[in-house]
C-alpha cells in the first residue's frame, strides 16, 4: 500500500513539473526580448553592415595590389635574324601592379569620415530601437499585471454576489424579503461570472501581446508573471516619484535621446559629402609600380625577361557638363534637409516629453483620487449592507453600493498600473 502511494506520488510530482512554467520578472523579460526580438536583429544587422562600409572606406588609404598571370603560345616571322621563318614558342607571363593614392584633396578622407558618421548614426538607431523595446516590454508587462489584479477584483465581486444570493435565500425563507431579491441576486451572480470570464480572457490577450513584444515564438507561453499583492488601502504613497520638472526633462531628452544623436551623426555625414563633392574639382595623385616577368624558350633572346617601372600619375576630370557643380549643390541641399529634420525631431521630442509629463502627473492624481473614491465607496457599501440587513433599504440600493465599490476598486487597479506605464514612457521619452 505504501509503495502504491509513493508510486502515485512520484507520478503526480513529475506531471506537475512537466507543466511547470518559469516565473519571469520585468528584467528577465527585457533580457529575453533583447536576445530574441526579430526587429532588434534587423537594426543590429544594419549596424553591422555600416561597420563593414566603414572598413571598406578605410581600405582606400592602403595600396592596391593587382596580380596578373597568363600562359599560351605565340608565333612571329618579324624577327630580324630569322625573317623568313615563323618562330613559335610557349610563353609564361607574370605581372604585379601596385598603386598607392598620394593625395586627392579630401575625397578619400571625406568618404571615410562620412562612412564613420553613418556608422555612428546606425549605432544610435540600434540603441534607440533597444530603448523602444524596453519601453514596450514594460508596457506589456504592466498590462499583464493589471489583468491579474482585475481578476482578483472580479473574483471578489463574484464572492460578494454569491454571498448576497445566499443571504437573499435565507431572508426569503425567514419571510423577511421577497423572492425578487433572489432573482436579482442570481442575475448579478451570472453577471459577475461573465465579468470574471472576460478578465481571464483579457489576461490571455495580455500574455499574447507580451509574447509578441519579447519575441516568444512558442504557441503556449512557457513562462508566467508573478502577480503583485497590492495593498490598495494606502497605495498612493508607494508610487515611485519622478523628480525632474518639465524644463529639465526636455533638456535631458535633447542631450540623451539616441535618435537626436543619430540625426547629429547624419548631419556630420552630410557635411563630409559636401567635401567629397567639392573634391571633384581637383585631381587625384597616385604612385604606381609595375613588375613583369616573361618566360619563353626562343623569344627570350629578343624580349626582356624582367621589366619594371615606377610612375607618379594623376587623374583629373576637367569638365563633365556641370555635373560637379550640380553634385555640390545637391549635397548642400541634403545638408539643409538634415538640419531641418534635426530641428523637426527636437520639436517632436519636446511634444513627446510634454505629453509624457502631463500623462504621468495626471496618472498620479488619478491614483490619489481613485484611492479616496475606493475608501468612500467601501464605507458606503458597508453602510448599505447594514441598512439592507435592518430593512431600511431595498436590494437595488445595496447592489448599487456594491457595484460602486467594485468599480472604484477596478479603477484604482487600472490607474495604479497606468501610472507605472506612464512612468516607463516618461523615462523613455527623455532617453533615460
Amino acid at each position: 500500500m505504501k509503495k502504491s502511494i509513493l508510486y502515485y506520488g512520484i507520478l503526480v510530482f513529475f506531471a506537475l513539473n512537466a507543466h511547470a512554467k518559469d516565473v519571469y520578472n520585468v528584467d528577465q523579460l527585457i533580457s529575453y526580448a533583447l536576445e530574441h526580438s526579430p526587429d532588434l536583429q534587423i537594426t543590429l544587422k544594419e549596424y553591422e553592415v555600416s561597420t563593414k562600409q566603414t572598413q571598406r572606406a578605410s581600405s582606400y588609404y592602403l595600396p592596391r595590389v593587382d596580380l596578373h598571370g597568363s600562359a599560351g603560345a605565340t608565333a612571329s616571322n618579324q624577327i630580324i635574324i630569322h625573317y623568313d621563318e615563323v618562330q613559335e614558342d610557349t610563353m609564361l607571363r607574370g605581372q604585379i601592379n601596385v598603386t598607392q593614392l598620394l593625395y586627392d584633396f579630401g575625397k578619400t578622407d571625406g568618404n571615410y569620415d562620412a562612412a564613420k558618421f553613418t556608422q555612428t548614426s546606425s549605432n544610435m538607431n540600434n540603441l534607440q530601437s533597444i530603448a523602444d523595446k524596453i519601453c514596450d516590454v514594460k508596457s506589456a508587462y504592466y498590462s499583464v499585471l493589471r489583468s491579474m489584479a482585475l481578476i482578483n477584483v472580479a473574483k471578489e465581486n463574484l464572492k460578494l454576489n454569491e454571498a448576497q444570493l445566499y443571504r437573499a435565500k435565507k431572508y426569503f425563507t425567514a419571510g423577511i424579503r421577497t423572492k425578487i431579491d433572489i432573482s436579482d441576486a442570481k442575475v448579478n451572480v451570472i453577471k459577475a461570472k461573465i465579468d470574471l470570464k472576460k478578465v481571464k480572457y483579457n489576461l490571455k490577450l495580455a500574455y499574447t501581446l507580451l509574447d509578441q513584444v519579447i519575441g516568444m515564438k512558442n504557441i503556449e507561453s512557457p513562462y508566467t508573471i508573478r502577480a503583485q499583492n497590492l495593498q490598495l488601502d494606502d497605495i498612493f504613497h508607494t508610487l515611485t516619484p519622478y523628480d525632474m520638472n518639465l524644463y529639465d526633462s526636455v533638456t535631458f531628452a535633447y542631450e540623451h535621446r539616441y535618435n537626436i544623436q543619430q540625426f547629429l551623426a547624419n548631419k556630420k555625414a552630410s557635411k563630409e559629402k559636401i567635401r567629397i563633392a567639392q573634391s571633384e574639382y581637383y585631381p587625384s595623385f597616385y604612385l604606381s609600380g609595375n613588375y613583369t616577368r616573361l618566360d619563353a624558350d626562343a623569344l627570350n633572346t629578343f624580349l626582356p625577361k624582367n621589366t619594371w617601372q615606377a610612375t607618379i600619375s594623376f587623374d583629373w576630370n576637367v569638365y563633365q557638363g556641370g555635373a560637379s557643380k550640380a553634385f555640390i549643390e545637391e549635397q548642400i541641399i541634403q545638408d539643409n534637409i538634415s538640419q531641418a529634420r534635426l530641428e523637426f525631431l527636437k520639436l517632436q521630442i519636446k511634444k513627446e516629453v510634454t505629453q509624457a509629463y502631463i500623462n504621468l502627473n495626471e496618472s498620479k492624481d488619478r491614483v490619489e483620487l481613485s484611492e479616496a473614491l475606493l475608501q468612500a465607496s467601501q464605507e458606503k457599501f458597508h453602510q448599505a449592507q447594514k441598512r439592507y440587513e435592518n430593512g431600511l433599504s431595498d436590494y437595488i440600493e445595496l447592489q448599487q453600493a456594491r457595484q460602486s465599490y467594485i468599480d472604484s476598486k477596478s479603477s484604482l487597479v487600472i490607474d495604479y498600473y497606468n501610472y507605472y506605464d506612464s512612468f516607463a514612457k516618461m523615462y523613455h521619452s527623455i532617453g533615460k
